[in-house]
């Protein structure tokens, strides 16, 4: 769905019948509501958003007041630079340097009851859900689940991949820059002003669940599915007194530092969020991981139930929205969540009577399903180049192929997932046309109307590319020979693998128009040397393989890029006498990485790169931005725009 807009932000006071703001840069606000055409636009939901959405911003428009314009961006800009002033760690696994003398949840409450919402958020009804993977993936499914059922839908996850408002949804859509940074200061004014030493201001992730508390109680949202941020017991949402149902998705082994080095203390967090009495599912789950979960369920007097994965039959010839075979077991737990939230809300059996019979998923569940989407997670993407930034139409080029294969798992069980889910897809595009291109019919008011079309089979060379990253944090001594062996075991192996730092760092919120940073003239390239030790190692199958790091690092300057020829060779070519690597390359930064790919790919039409981008979120988010930023020079002097089109399930979508 498309928002128009026309908004101009002014410098003065920003005044709600609700409340007065005072804050830095107000709006006057102009909504002209209209509606998105995706897949299926005539569903009754969309035009009942629409409705909702139009009444909602007429309301706030008769309530604003202002004068004097200032760009929208500046202000959002502004918003992203406080939001980072909430940073308190400056990597994973430091302790939070938040002070004052009460806890993390009594913070929260006292919080909630500085902005009014306790009693509000007590009226939201609530999906919460936790989960070492898959929390994120079942918390979309049920979105667009409900939302299909004719429900307004709010969704709170985590992380974002470009933007922060990606993590706050309104009926499938991110919030809107406006809507978001009205309640953003509204929030911030009324919370800076009652700092003391002993309350500071919230850390970013209970910033942000606050700010979706809010905006869901302000847009009375019919539901709201809510992801647990970190473990659950002490978790910011963890404020969530009555929800509808319960949710724990697979539970495996990340966070240990926080959450303890077991499995079974592990479940031990992600189960309080159980609540008296309220009805809690989850998946199968090793029986270290159960006995907790069960134990704690008996305490609770929590009727916990064990779903079921979900039959490819029941979808009745439709694919998942969310690719891989691990999704079928989120969307069997959505599916309970859901009706388990229809039935306690008393709305399952109005829906019922549409239904053929109770065993039976209703159209409206098999759509939701379908359609489900959520960037970073089993997430294909064309690289589909143009000839200039003013086209109408894309002629057919003699371009190699370049697909982006995005999955941001940074576990050993979500590594091995994804690689399952890369090397059945990498299967999948062997036996599909091996060209493609896409018309662009059409281009009014920021829309893109298109249409696929194939042209003749050629016989393309396919390589697959490994891009990689993960945070220090994590043991790439397991997640590399964990995605290495389970994509062996299907017959899919790694021409290469490209070692690259990511963009984002841990201590800065930036908004997915701020501007990509290429600096890498002071940067520390020793962890990707170290990743690419290890990936040598595996490769060469010999544990005493010795690689000289410091005369790597030594000899390596940022600036120079391996040969094209260097994607070309399998590696065969190596020279044991000198111990040269030819199987990885440590890249100088993301930015140049893509477009040395893009230029791989020129200078090779007969060549298909399959790239796969995994081992963090962070590099995932990255290269989704870089892709969508588009206006990268193939050639000096000369801009190509490309704009990369999105395959989720079955789906095709531009970026």
């Amino acid at each position: 769905m498309l928002l128009h807009t026309h908004i101009h932000l002014k410098r003065r006071m920003l005044r709600v019948t609700e409340s007065k703001l005072p804050v830095r840069s107000t709006w006057r606000i102009s909504y002209f509501p209209t509606c998105l055409v995706t897949c299926d636009l005539t569903r009754s939901s969309v035009f009942r958003y629409a409705k909702m959405s139009s009444q909602t911003m007429e309301n706030m428009k008769s309530n604003v007041e202002c004068s004097e314009e200032l760009p929208l961006s500046s202000s959002y800009e502004t918003a992203m630079e406080a939001l980072s002033s909430l940073i308190t760690r400056q990597k994973r696994g430091d302790r939070s340097s938040v002070g004052g003398k009460y806890g993390k949840l009594d913070r929260m409450l006292m919080y909630l009851k500085i902005l009014g919402l306790e009693e509000k958020i007590a009226g939201l009804k609530i999906i919460h859900v936790a989960g070492t993977k898959g929390k994120g993936s079942t918390c979309t499914f049920c979105e667009a689940i409900l939302r299909e059922c004719g429900f307004r839908t709010g969704l709170f996850i985590s992380p974002h991949l470009i933007d922060v408002r990606e993590r706050i949804r309104l009926d499938g859509l991110d919030i809107s820059e406006e809507k978001f940074l009205v309640h953003f200061w509204d929030c911030w004014n009324q919370l800076k002003e009652k700092v003391t030493n002993d309350l500071p201001m919230p850390p970013l992730f209970q910033f942000l669940t606050i700010l979706a508390f809010k905006i869901f109680t302000w847009e009375e949202v019919d539901v709201a599915i809510i992801e647990v941020g970190l473990g659950g017991t002490n978790d910011s949402t963890n404020v969530i007194k009555e929800p509808i149902v319960c949710g724990i998705a697979s539970l495996g082994m990340d966070h240990m530092e926080t959450l303890g080095d077991t499995l079974g203390k592990i479940a031990s967090h992600k189960a309080g969020i159980f609540k008296h009495q309220i009805p809690a599912f989850t998946v199968p789950q090793l029986s270290e991981a159960m006995d907790v979960l069960q134990q704690r369920a008996h305490e609770l007097e929590v009727p916990l139930e064990v779903a079921a994965p979900l039959d490819h039959k029941q979808l009745k010839g439709l694919k998942l929205g969310l690719s891989g075979d691990h999704q079928f077991i989120n969307a069997g737990l959505a599916v309970s969540l859901c009706k388990c939230w229809l039935q306690s809300t008393g709305n399952w059996e109005k829906l019922l009577k549409n239904a053929n019979q109770e065993d039976d998923l209703m159209e409206a569940f098999l759509r939701g399903l379908s359609t489900a989407r959520l960037s970073g997670r089993a997430q294909i993407v064309y690289d589909t180049p143009l000839k200039s930034y003013n086209v109408s139409e894309v002629i057919e080029s003699s371009f190699g192929d370049l697909i982006f294969y995005l999955d941001g798992a940074h576990s050993p069980e979500s590594m091995d997932a994804c690689a399952r889910w890369f090397s059945n897809a990498v299967k999948g595009s062997r036996n599909s046309p091996s060209s493609s291109f896409v018309k662009v019919e059409n281009r009014v008011n920021g829309y893109i109307h298109h249409k696929k079309e194939n042209t003749e089979e050629s016989n393309k060379i396919s390589k697959q590319i490994l891009l990689f990253n993960c945070m220090e944090v994590r043991d790439p001594h397991i997640l590399l020979p964990q995605l290495v062996r389970t994509c062996a075991s299907s017959g899919t192996c790694f021409s290469k693998a490209l070692f690259v730092p990511s963009i984002s760092t841990y201590n800065k919120v930036t908004s997915g128009d701020s501007i990509i940073q290429s600096d890498i003239s002071v940067r520390n390239f020793s962890w990707q040397f170290n990743l690419q030790r290890i990936w040598e190692k595996i490769i060469d199958n010999k544990a005493d393989v010795v690689v000289d790091e410091s005369s790597k690092m030594d000899k390596f300057h940022p600036l120079n890029l391996p040969p094209y020829e260097f994607l070309y060779d399998d590696g065969s070519s190596s020279n044991p006498a000198n111990k040269s690597l030819s199987f990885s390359a440590v890249m100088p930064s993301l930015p140049l990485t893509i477009r040395w790919l893009r230029d791989c790919v020129k200078e090779n039409p007969s060549l298909r790169l399959q790239v796969l981008v995994t081992g963090s979120l962070h590099l995932v988010g990255d290269v989704l931005k870089l892709l969508r930023s588009h206006g990268f020079s193939l050639n000096p002097g000369l801009a190509i725009l490309n704009i990369p089109y999105v395959e989720q399930g079955r789906g095709m979508l531009y970026l």
